[in-house]
């Protein structure tokens, strides 16, 4: 890892050489107050990175530069990253905001987790683990299984039982073990915490695991060097645990510091009204709420772990926060597919969601821009789907009865 620093504590400020694997500070009796940050050396960076990316490599990757792996490390990859940046054009129109979708969807495992999950197993691999294990509502389970597969290794995975059946069938199609924990999401995280200590299996729980971000973060370089330097007003993100928005702000925010571009876009982070820990965390409100409520499983945190790095990523951008209803968050679903045609599952559809509830509130005003992330596909959650869609027609199969209802 020849252009990181350190791993410095967000809390305390304790700075680590960056040798191994290290997952949080030991000055905390709670690792999870403990959370590292990967420092980089900007110079080193800056002397193997002209400010374009390597056209001959697709996927992300090419900002290897930019990520804590080491030199002599050989990624565990399925073509993940380099996601088209989509204009929405009829969205735009109806909003009065200019809408363009980075769509992420479109990953090996069709959620944005993949960028942080190659990451995290090719240094699981790198420092010879047999086993990686994670906690999640769904798509970093199947991210991990999928990589995980990919690399020769086993994957053992613990998900709420309340994870929706789309992404449980996944994981266990890459052959991981899924274990379906009687509990909330956090239960789930806190036990695969407990076998993470005792049996040494690699951990890639967001937050715990440092490098999620800095995988995370090659979408906000992506962003950049898409939009050509010519920044958007907003980057909008739904936001869960916190590490996508933390990641794509940090991203962001390297490009500026190497010239890369000239200014950074405002960050609007977006949560469910059933799980606004962070959204209350940045208004300085607190949540009294102990349980999510909210139909968008990808984004149904009730004790986010990386809340401080989210919050900042707002903060720092001059941004804000919204929260949106699970009704509202179905409408932006139906949105997006009928107008531009793109199929996201519901936590995906909360950005649509975010920037109408962002225009309401004068946050995001008429004629800028925005980049939404489009964070997993729609197949990934059927059921929802079908409440966000309409009810098939049936009719007998009589010309007669198709001219009754769509006769001119």
């Amino acid at each position: 890892m020849e252009h990181v620093e350190a791993y410095r504590c967000i809390e305390c400020g304790e700075e680590y050489e960056p040798d191994g694997i290290m997952y949080t500070c030991p000055n905390h009796d709670n690792p999870m107050d403990g959370l590292l940050d990967v420092v980089y050396d900007y110079d080193a960076i800056a002397e193997d990175f002209d400010g374009k990316a390597d056209g001959d490599i697709p996927d992300l990757w090419k900002y290897r530069p930019f990520l804590p792996i080491a030199e002599d490390a050989e990624p565990v990859t399925l073509g993940e990253g380099g996601t088209d940046l989509i204009e929405a054009p009829q969205l735009s129109e109806e909003l009065g905001v200019e809408i363009s979708v980075k769509d992420d969807s479109r990953n090996p495992t069709a959620s944005f987790k993949d960028r942080a999950t190659t990451v995290s197993v090719t240094k699981a691999k790198h420092h010879d683990h047999d086993v990686v294990t994670c906690a999640s509502t769904g798509n970093a389970a199947a991210s991990l299984a999928g990589y995980a597969a990919r690399g020769g290794l086993k994957a053992r995975i613990f998900v709420p039982e309340s994870a929706p059946e789309g992404k449980l069938a996944q994981p266990l199609v890459y052959g991981a073990d899924v274990i379906q924990v009687e509990g909330t999401y956090p239960e789930a995280g806190q036990l695969s915490l407990e076998v993470t200590e005792k049996y040494g299996w690699y951990n890639r729980n967001a937050a715990f695991n440092p490098f999620q971000v800095e995988g995370k973060r090659t979408a906000g370089l992506e962003i950049a060097e898409q939009t050509q330097g010519d920044v958007p007003d907003w980057v909008v993100v739904s936001v869960g645990d916190g590490c996508t928005i933390a990641g794509v702000w940090k991203g962001l925010k390297e490009f500026e510091k190497l010239g890369y571009i000239n200014e950074t876009p405002k960050m609007l982070g977006v949560q469910a009204e059933g799980a606004p820990v962070i959204h209350e965390g940045f208004h300085g409100e607190e949540s009294l709420d102990e349980k999510a409520k909210t139909l968008a499983d990808s984004i149904a945190v009730a004790a986010p772990a990386n809340l401080k790095k989210a919050v900042n990523a707002m903060e720092e951008s001059d941004g804000n926060s919204v929260a949106v209803s699970d009704e509202e968050i179905l409408k932006g679903e139906l949105k997006l597919g009928s107008s531009e045609g793109l199929f996201v599952e519901p936590a995906a559809a909360a950005v649509v969601a975010g920037v109408e509830k962002a225009i309401e509130k004068d946050v995001i005003e008429k004629g800028e821009s925005a980049v939404v992330v489009s964070s997993g596909y729609g197949l990934k959650d059927l059921e929802n789907a079908k409440k966000a869609g309409r009810d098939p027609y049936s009719l007998p199969p009589e010309i007669e009865e198709i001219d009754a209802v769509f006769g001119e």
